[in-house]
């Protein structure tokens, strides 16, 4: 197992924390404070969204994990990235119905809550993106398919998805522990081995560009 960054905290055993509530998930947005301040130098004035989401550690049955190719069209100097599939959370879904929605729409993989793991990574994320600045309260959840790394069909992809996510591939988890590239979430690599071992991550914002 890989040692995590020391500013990722992972409870030494289940006494340590509050367990996750089974097929629920909700952050009260309350006081943004402790988010508007480090959020302030990259604001610059845009607009603030905020919502709960939900990531996808989709695996095959070979252990190889789904990754989109990411660009945002209108911000070409942040380049491009590899990016865990899902999306917001919509009213009157839990975590594990957005996952399943996400997961047909963003790929055609169809899933039931049986294939949707326990939301046993939570983190805060902001990023800017086309024109917004957004503020998301966000689970990772592990889905396990029962077939080999299944061609994709993005053809149910709703607003700007067909233009942001230009490919795929199914990685190893070797090829990402060991990557230097640039993903989302960003300590993807680091911190992968650890989700996969099923150990408590809480991780603290990260400020994308």
């Amino acid at each position: 197992m890989s040692q995590l960054p020391d500013d990722a905290q992972v409870p030494a055993s289940a006494d340590q924390v509050d367990q996750p509530t089974p097929r629920t998930f909700s952050r009260s947005v309350g006081d943004r404070s402790r988010y508007l301040e480090p959020m302030a130098e990259t604001s610059h004035d845009r607009p603030v969204i905020e919502r709960d989401a939900v990531r996808l550690v989709v695996l095959d049955v070979r252990d190889h994990l789904l990754l989109f190719h990411t660009r945002d069209p209108t911000m070409p100097e942040k380049g491009t990235w590899w990016e865990l599939p899902g999306g917001g959370i919509d009213a009157g879904e839990d975590y594990a119905d957005a996952a399943i929605r996400e997961l047909k729409e963003e790929t055609g993989i169809r899933i039931d809550r049986r294939q949707v793991g326990d939301p046993t990574w939570r983190r805060d994320s902001s990023f800017t993106y086309r024109g917004a600045r957004r503020l998301q309260h966000e689970v990772v959840v592990s889905v396990r398919l029962d077939v080999s790394g299944p061609d994709i069909d993005g053809s149910e992809r709703v607003d700007f998805e067909a233009e942001d996510y230009f490919d795929f591939r199914w990685w190893s988890i070797a090829e990402v522990t060991s990557s230097t590239g640039l993903f989302y979430p960003r300590r993807l690599p680091e911190l992968l081995s650890a989700f996969l071992a099923e150990e408590v991550i809480t991780e603290p914002l990260e400020l994308w560009p």
